[in-house]
Protein backbone atom coordinates (compact mmCIF):
# COMPACT_ATOMS: atom_id res chain seq x y z
CA UNK A 1 0.00 0.00 0.00
CA UNK A 2 1.38 3.59 -0.90
CA UNK A 3 1.81 5.82 1.68
CA UNK A 4 -1.94 4.50 3.37
CA UNK A 5 -0.84 5.22 6.85
CA UNK A 6 0.33 9.33 5.76
CA UNK A 7 -1.35 12.52 5.87
CA UNK A 8 -2.15 14.26 2.66
CA UNK A 9 0.94 16.01 3.36
CA UNK A 10 3.54 12.95 2.80
CA UNK A 11 5.10 13.10 6.01
CA UNK A 12 7.16 10.38 6.80
CA UNK A 13 8.44 9.59 10.33
CA UNK A 14 11.33 7.48 9.43
CA UNK A 15 14.66 7.94 7.68
CA UNK A 16 15.01 7.16 4.15
CA UNK A 17 18.01 6.90 1.73
CA UNK A 18 18.53 8.82 -0.95
CA UNK A 19 17.53 5.88 -3.38
CA UNK A 20 14.19 5.34 -1.74
CA UNK A 21 13.12 8.96 -1.58
CA UNK A 22 14.07 9.11 -4.93
CA UNK A 23 12.07 6.16 -6.19
CA UNK A 24 8.98 7.45 -4.01
CA UNK A 25 9.12 10.83 -5.97
CA UNK A 26 9.60 8.82 -8.99
CA UNK A 27 6.74 7.23 -8.32
CA UNK A 28 4.38 10.28 -7.49
CA UNK A 29 4.52 11.14 -11.28
CA UNK A 30 2.18 7.67 -11.83
CA UNK A 31 0.45 7.13 -8.55
CA UNK A 32 -2.56 9.31 -9.72
CA UNK A 33 -3.41 6.66 -12.13
CA UNK A 34 -4.55 4.48 -9.58
CA UNK A 35 -4.92 6.93 -6.49
CA UNK A 36 -7.67 9.75 -6.66
CA UNK A 37 -6.66 12.92 -5.43
CA UNK A 38 -9.21 16.29 -4.77
CA UNK A 39 -10.83 18.84 -2.85
CA UNK A 40 -14.89 19.97 -1.35
CA UNK A 41 -14.73 23.34 0.16
CA UNK A 42 -16.90 22.47 3.04
CA UNK A 43 -20.20 25.16 3.85
CA UNK A 44 -19.29 28.10 5.51
CA UNK A 45 -19.11 27.61 9.42
CA UNK A 46 -19.00 24.13 9.27
CA UNK A 47 -16.29 22.64 11.59
CA UNK A 48 -13.91 19.51 11.70
CA UNK A 49 -15.86 17.31 14.06
CA UNK A 50 -19.08 18.56 11.62
CA UNK A 51 -17.70 17.39 8.60
CA UNK A 52 -16.31 13.97 9.92
CA UNK A 53 -19.91 13.06 11.29
CA UNK A 54 -21.60 13.96 8.10
CA UNK A 55 -18.97 11.68 6.37
CA UNK A 56 -19.54 8.77 9.20
CA UNK A 57 -22.06 6.67 7.30
CA UNK A 58 -19.98 6.55 4.30
CA UNK A 59 -16.77 5.21 6.43
CA UNK A 60 -18.64 3.07 8.71
CA UNK A 61 -19.21 0.08 6.53
CA UNK A 62 -18.75 -3.64 7.52
CA UNK A 63 -14.23 -4.05 6.74
CA UNK A 64 -13.79 -0.71 7.03
CA UNK A 65 -11.38 0.83 9.73
CA UNK A 66 -10.92 4.13 10.48
CA UNK A 67 -8.41 6.02 12.57
CA UNK A 68 -8.79 9.69 12.94
CA UNK A 69 -5.77 12.57 14.27
CA UNK A 70 -7.06 16.24 14.56
CA UNK A 71 -8.12 17.24 11.13
CA UNK A 72 -6.70 13.91 8.93
CA UNK A 73 -8.85 10.67 8.61
CA UNK A 74 -7.01 7.17 7.29
CA UNK A 75 -9.42 4.34 6.50
CA UNK A 76 -8.42 1.15 5.15
CA UNK A 77 -11.13 -1.78 3.48
CA UNK A 78 -10.95 -5.24 3.66
CA UNK A 79 -13.24 -7.59 2.18
CA UNK A 80 -16.03 -4.69 1.54
CA UNK A 81 -19.09 -5.31 0.45
CA UNK A 82 -20.53 -4.66 -2.63
CA UNK A 83 -23.11 -2.69 -1.31
CA UNK A 84 -20.45 -0.18 -0.23
CA UNK A 85 -20.65 3.44 -2.29
CA UNK A 86 -17.07 3.58 -1.60
CA UNK A 87 -15.87 -0.17 -2.16
CA UNK A 88 -13.79 0.37 -5.22
CA UNK A 89 -10.89 2.12 -2.80
CA UNK A 90 -9.30 0.07 -0.18
CA UNK A 91 -7.43 2.95 1.36
CA UNK A 92 -6.83 6.50 1.36
CA UNK A 93 -7.04 9.72 3.76
CA UNK A 94 -9.29 12.61 4.33
CA UNK A 95 -7.81 16.15 5.46
CA UNK A 96 -9.70 19.40 6.75
CA UNK A 97 -7.50 22.41 5.71
CA UNK A 98 -7.86 25.70 6.11
CA UNK A 99 -7.92 28.07 3.14
CA UNK A 100 -7.92 31.94 2.12
CA UNK A 101 -11.82 30.96 0.81
CA UNK A 102 -12.87 29.00 4.49
CA UNK A 103 -12.60 25.12 4.90
CA UNK A 104 -11.62 22.64 2.21
CA UNK A 105 -11.83 18.41 2.77
CA UNK A 106 -8.97 16.96 0.61
CA UNK A 107 -8.83 13.34 0.06
CA UNK A 108 -6.42 10.79 -1.45
CA UNK A 109 -7.71 7.55 -2.41
CA UNK A 110 -6.19 3.95 -3.50
CA UNK A 111 -7.94 1.44 -5.29
CA UNK A 112 -6.44 -2.04 -6.50
CA UNK A 113 -9.33 -2.46 -8.76
CA UNK A 114 -7.95 0.52 -10.98
CA UNK A 115 -4.65 -0.30 -10.37
CA UNK A 116 -5.19 -3.95 -11.55
CA UNK A 117 -7.22 -2.49 -14.72
CA UNK A 118 -4.09 -0.79 -15.38
CA UNK A 119 -1.54 -3.30 -15.23
CA UNK A 120 -3.46 -5.99 -17.21
CA UNK A 121 -3.27 -4.57 -20.73
CA UNK A 122 0.31 -4.18 -20.21
CA UNK A 123 0.12 -8.25 -19.41
CA UNK A 124 -2.22 -9.33 -22.20
CA UNK A 125 0.40 -7.20 -24.61
CA UNK A 126 3.33 -9.09 -22.89
CA UNK A 127 1.58 -12.42 -23.81
CA UNK A 128 0.70 -11.38 -27.31
CA UNK A 129 4.25 -10.48 -28.18
CA UNK A 130 5.39 -14.21 -26.87
CA UNK A 131 2.82 -15.40 -28.87
CA UNK A 132 4.23 -13.74 -31.77
CA UNK A 133 8.03 -14.49 -30.65
CA UNK A 134 6.94 -18.19 -30.09
CA UNK A 135 5.82 -18.56 -33.95
CA UNK A 136 8.96 -16.77 -35.25
CA UNK A 137 11.00 -19.10 -33.08
CA UNK A 138 9.19 -22.17 -34.62
CA UNK A 139 9.22 -21.20 -38.28
CA UNK A 140 8.27 -22.13 -41.21
CA UNK A 141 7.31 -25.97 -41.69
CA UNK A 142 10.12 -28.04 -42.53
CA UNK A 143 9.91 -30.80 -45.77
CA UNK A 144 9.72 -33.83 -43.98
CA UNK A 145 6.43 -31.83 -42.07
CA UNK A 146 5.29 -30.97 -45.37
CA UNK A 147 5.40 -34.03 -47.44
CA UNK A 148 3.68 -35.79 -43.97
CA UNK A 149 1.13 -33.79 -44.46
CA UNK A 150 0.69 -33.78 -47.85
CA UNK A 151 0.48 -37.83 -47.15
CA UNK A 152 -1.95 -37.60 -44.46
CA UNK A 153 -4.61 -35.37 -46.96
CA UNK A 154 -3.97 -37.54 -49.66
CA UNK A 155 -5.12 -40.33 -47.52
CA UNK A 156 -8.53 -38.66 -46.52
CA UNK A 157 -9.39 -37.70 -50.01
CA UNK A 158 -9.07 -41.22 -51.01
CA UNK A 159 -11.64 -42.10 -48.39
CA UNK A 160 -14.91 -42.67 -49.99
CA UNK A 161 -17.30 -40.49 -48.86
CA UNK A 162 -20.28 -42.98 -48.36
CA UNK A 163 -24.06 -41.65 -47.07
CA UNK A 164 -25.70 -43.78 -44.04
CA UNK A 165 -28.59 -46.10 -44.97
CA UNK A 166 -31.40 -43.62 -44.52
CA UNK A 167 -30.15 -40.84 -46.38
CA UNK A 168 -29.46 -43.46 -49.56
CA UNK A 169 -33.01 -44.58 -49.34
CA UNK A 170 -34.11 -40.92 -48.92
CA UNK A 171 -32.08 -40.31 -52.18
CA UNK A 172 -29.89 -37.69 -50.77
CA UNK A 173 -27.25 -36.28 -52.66
CA UNK A 174 -23.73 -37.53 -52.00
CA UNK A 175 -21.54 -34.92 -50.23
CA UNK A 176 -19.23 -32.90 -52.30
CA UNK A 177 -15.46 -33.85 -51.70
CA UNK A 178 -14.43 -30.14 -50.53
CA UNK A 179 -12.00 -28.45 -53.45
CA UNK A 180 -8.39 -28.03 -52.90
CA UNK A 181 -8.30 -24.36 -52.31
CA UNK A 182 -11.08 -24.35 -50.04
CA UNK A 183 -8.82 -27.00 -48.26
CA UNK A 184 -5.91 -24.97 -48.56
CA UNK A 185 -7.57 -21.55 -47.65
CA UNK A 186 -8.83 -23.75 -44.40
CA UNK A 187 -5.65 -25.27 -43.27
CA UNK A 188 -3.67 -21.22 -43.90
CA UNK A 189 -6.41 -20.02 -41.42
CA UNK A 190 -6.19 -23.01 -38.53
CA UNK A 191 -2.28 -22.32 -39.00
CA UNK A 192 -2.50 -18.81 -38.64
CA UNK A 193 -5.07 -18.61 -35.80
CA UNK A 194 -2.61 -21.08 -33.53
CA UNK A 195 -0.16 -18.41 -33.42
CA UNK A 196 -2.29 -15.06 -33.28
CA UNK A 197 -2.02 -12.41 -30.82
CA UNK A 198 -5.46 -11.21 -31.44
CA UNK A 199 -6.95 -12.43 -28.73
CA UNK A 200 -4.28 -10.99 -25.92
CA UNK A 201 -4.59 -7.45 -27.72
CA UNK A 202 -8.73 -8.05 -27.25
CA UNK A 203 -8.22 -8.35 -24.26
CA UNK A 204 -5.63 -5.44 -23.86
CA UNK A 205 -7.67 -3.08 -25.10
CA UNK A 206 -10.79 -4.27 -23.03
CA UNK A 207 -9.67 -3.91 -19.95
CA UNK A 208 -8.08 -0.47 -21.09
CA UNK A 209 -11.03 0.94 -21.61
CA UNK A 210 -12.24 -0.48 -18.38
CA UNK A 211 -9.49 1.76 -16.55
CA UNK A 212 -9.92 4.74 -18.43
CA UNK A 213 -13.82 4.90 -17.96
CA UNK A 214 -13.41 3.64 -14.38
CA UNK A 215 -10.75 6.44 -13.69
CA UNK A 216 -12.91 9.10 -15.08
CA UNK A 217 -16.45 7.65 -13.37
CA UNK A 218 -15.17 6.90 -9.82
CA UNK A 219 -13.11 10.77 -10.00
CA UNK A 220 -16.78 12.36 -10.83
CA UNK A 221 -18.89 9.78 -8.39
CA UNK A 222 -16.47 10.24 -5.34
CA UNK A 223 -16.28 14.02 -5.80
CA UNK A 224 -20.34 14.25 -5.82
CA UNK A 225 -20.92 11.75 -2.90
CA UNK A 226 -18.27 14.01 -0.60
CA UNK A 227 -19.90 16.86 -1.33
CA UNK A 228 -23.18 15.70 -1.10
CA UNK A 229 -22.67 14.22 2.14
CA UNK A 230 -21.16 17.31 3.59
CA UNK A 231 -23.34 20.07 1.74
CA UNK A 232 -27.02 18.03 2.42
CA UNK A 233 -28.63 18.91 5.01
Amino acid sequence: MIDQAQSLGDHNPHPQTPLLQGFQMNLRFIDWLWNIRGSVPLPPGQSGDEAFARLDPLLQQPGTSCERSGETLVFTKKDQAAQDRMSIFDAGALQIEQGADGAVLRYRLYSRALLFCLLAPLLFIAFGQMIVGIGVLEGPPTEAELKAEKAKQEAKEKKVQTLNPIDQFLGAPAPEKPKKDEKDKAKDKAKDKKHSPTAAYVFAAIFAVLFVAGRILEDWLIRKRLRQALHDS
